[in-house]
């Protein structure tokens, strides 16, 4: 039987300091390959390979699904299982209902996903043929809470104050309470961790919700956030310029350098601020 999927490895280093040299054991942030495939057992096909920290696989698989458009509806994922022997669990196998992917429509998502280093137009075009809708306007923060957030989000990251080396991802609601929170060695997956576990759990949209992400926030945590109806995203770092646009688009409140007790909206600021210049 399998085993308990490690985020976490251990390995031998030699640490410098202050002049003096030893030999020490230091934790490390687990990274392997994760291949979707399509279908169950020998007829299941490759879909996509990801490098992820092992752990939630099936929620980062589901939330991939939807957040890249290759499903729609929850009822169109029939089931997603971990085959127990080969590849070292580092399989997920998919099973669709009345949905057939068309070789065109996997490719089309992909370069929505990996264009915006290369075309910007090309990613936004992209988002709207998908017909993703803007999120509710009727959603309301207080900035004070905000500003509460990052705090709250470190507290959580128990992988990360071993390692150093990962990315997070929170969901809060509007009281700002902590709902879920998942880390991995990319950003892109920890969101799609916490939209699968809203997806497997039957609680998409997350019209009433507050997205928090370590490091910056680039194009593809903007689209993922429209895909799960979630209408805040804020970050610790700068957005990107790709990431301003396509929130201003769409009216998805994009805050960014949330440190200490200040923060920068760069869209959609009526849902933070009642006073705008």
């Amino acid at each position: 039987m399998r085993g308990t999927p490690r985020a976490i490895e251990l390995t031998p280093v030699t640490e410098w300091e202050d002049g003096a040299v030893r030999a020490v054991d230091d934790y490390l942030a687990a990274e392997e390959p994760l291949e979707i495939r399509l279908g169950i057992g020998i007829a299941a096909h490759p879909l996509s390979v990801t490098m992820r920290t092992p752990g939630h696989d099936r929620e980062l698989a589901a939330g991939f699904l939807w957040t890249e458009g290759l499903i729609d509806a929850p009822g169109q994922l029939a089931s997603l299982r971990q085959p127990e022997t080969g590849a070292d669990g580092n399989v997920i196998e998919v099973e669709l209902n009345g949905r057939i992917l068309e070789p065109a429509d996997v490719q089309r998502t992909f370069f929505a996903a990996s264009s915006c280093g290369i075309c910007g137009k090309a990613s936004i075009d992209a988002v709207r043929v998908r017909g993703l809708r803007a999120p509710n306007r009727d959603f309301r923060v207080d900035p004070e809470m905000l500003c509460e957030l990052p705090a709250r989000l470190r507290a959580h990251q128990a992988t990360f104050d071993r390692t150093g080396g990962l990315h997070a991802a929170a969901l809060f609601d509007a009281s700002g309470a902590l709902v879920e929170v998942r880390e991995d060695i990319g950003r892109h997956n920890a969101v799609d961790k916490i939209v699968g576990w809203a997806l497997l759990a039957g609680k998409l949209p997350l019209a009433e919700h507050v997205l928090m992400v370590s490091g910056r926030g680039g194009f593809e945590i903007v689209q993922k956030a429209l895909a799960a109806g979630i209408p805040v995203v804020a970050s610790v770092s700068a957005p990107s310029s790709l990431a301003v646009k396509l929130a201003r688009e769409m009216n998805l409140t994009l805050v960014g350098f949330l440190r200490g007790r200040r923060f920068v909206a760069y869209s959609g600021q009526e849902r933070c601020l009642t006073a705008v210049p």
